[in-house]
């Protein structure tokens, strides 16, 4: 079976929502990375033979398959076929996988995969009256940028609670404390700053035309646990899940060049050698990560003590901290070893492009290793990648 490699991946800075990218629609945004990371690679886009993009929304601009406008924005000829997937946060990071896995079977040799979101210009969506003038009730109006929407009765209601209320869940089972969540979102604000600082983060990022963010929005170099000690619980009155361990809603995108070894110049990143999901209960969603890499490093033929790294989507502090005590051979030290989405920022449908890119990138400067690449779903599930250089 033909390997598949990651030859170069990118991504724009993250902003916050309302911020600086706020103004930047999100098939532009996807055409930023799209076309950075061809002209990086000196590659002929008329030989791409797929782009694969995720996108957690699609209610707004990104609506009618945002991989395909964005490769047209960017420039592509109209023989370079795309695709949108939605795993909601996982969705740039499967789409690694559909890629890796069509080059893999001998379909494909070159797939551009990725993803983007602007959580700033999600819309609001009305929902239709069954009759064309009802003469009684209101119609709802929903926010699209993150959550549940128009949900089906018949599920049932503990399945259906927002993510925060599934953070705080998962804080109580799992005896996380506000104090260990605080530090830890400290520490993740704390490395994304000096990896910025030291130019870690220097090989994967792209400008965005025309917009005022030179490095990620959200990343709070002067934080403290005093500070983060002072906010209020979001989600319950009695809560330890608040603003300050929690990622926050964000714009970006992120690309990842997949392919099928040998068949462009140059030594790739990294090769990906395993893959896997894992579903659970909705509410539980936080922790499906921890059997989704146990089952793809098993498929990979390794273990825990083979693991150099892992880059974890951090949504939430508490999350994170139940992924590690998931995972008791691995070094907490060597989890987002520059920090992760509590300051980095979380735009859905690009994170999972954004870890498995820097992952990538971090196996190359070691020139040696084994990463672990893992995330956690809405609605219970878990997607896990293996990268080895």
């Amino acid at each position: 079976m033909t390997a598949s490699v990651i030859y170069d991946a990118v991504r724009t800075p993250f902003g916050r929502a309302g911020g600086a990218l706020s103004g930047v629609r999100p098939d532009d945004l996807a055409a930023v990375v799209m076309a950075s990371i061809v002209e990086r690679a000196g590659l002929d886009p008329e030989r791409i033979d797929d782009v694969v993009f995720g996108d957690a929304n699609q209610a707004g601009e990104d609506n009618r398959n945002v991989a395909r406008f964005g490769a047209l924005l960017a420039g592509f000829p109209t023989s370079v076929t795309g695709t949108t997937v939605n795993r909601l946060c996982a969705s740039s990071l499967d789409a690694v996988i559909q890629g890796s896995r069509a080059i893999e079977s001998g379909d494909v040799d070159i797939v551009l995969a990725g993803g983007v979101e602007s959580m700033s210009r999600a819309p609001f969506v009305l929902e239709k009256s069954p009759k064309a003038w009802p003469a009684s009730g209101n119609p709802t109006l929903w926010n699209t940028s993150i959550g549940w929407r128009m949900t089906n009765p018949a599920l049932p209601s503990e399945w259906t609670v927002s993510n925060g209320e599934s953070a705080e869940h998962i804080a109580r089972t799992w005896g996380i404390g506000r104090d260990a969540q605080d530090e830890f979102s400290v520490r993740s604000h704390r490395l994304a700053a000096e990896a910025w600082a030291s130019g870690v983060f220097a090989d994967e990022i792209v400008q965005v035309p025309g917009a005022p963010l030179v490095r990620d929005e959200g990343i709070r170099d002067g934080t403290s646990v005093e500070k983060l000690a002072a906010l209020a619980p979001l989600f319950a009155r009695d809560g330890s899940v608040t603003a300050g361990n929690s990622s926050s809603l964000n714009d970006g995108a992120s690309a990842v060049l997949v392919a099928r070894e040998g068949a462009l110049d140059g030594e790739p990143l990294a090769r990906i050698v395993g893959r896997a999901s894992h579903g659970v209960d909705p509410q539980d969603f936080p922790i499906a990560p921890i059997e989704a890499a146990n089952k793809a490093l098993a498929r990979a033929g390794l273990g825990w003590n083979d693991v150099d790294f892992v880059e974890l989507n951090e949504a939430f502090a508490s999350q994170s901290l139940a992924c590690l005590k998931g995972w008791p051979d691995l070094d907490p030290a060597a989890l987002n070893i520059h920090g992760g989405a509590l300051a980095i920022g979380h735009p859905l449908g690009a994170s999972g492009g954004r870890i498995v890119g820097h992952a990538a990138h971090e196996l190359a400067r070691r020139r040696t290793g084994i990463a672990v690449v893992a995330i956690c779903i809405g609605v219970g599930q878990g997607l896990a990648v293996v990268l080895q250089r």
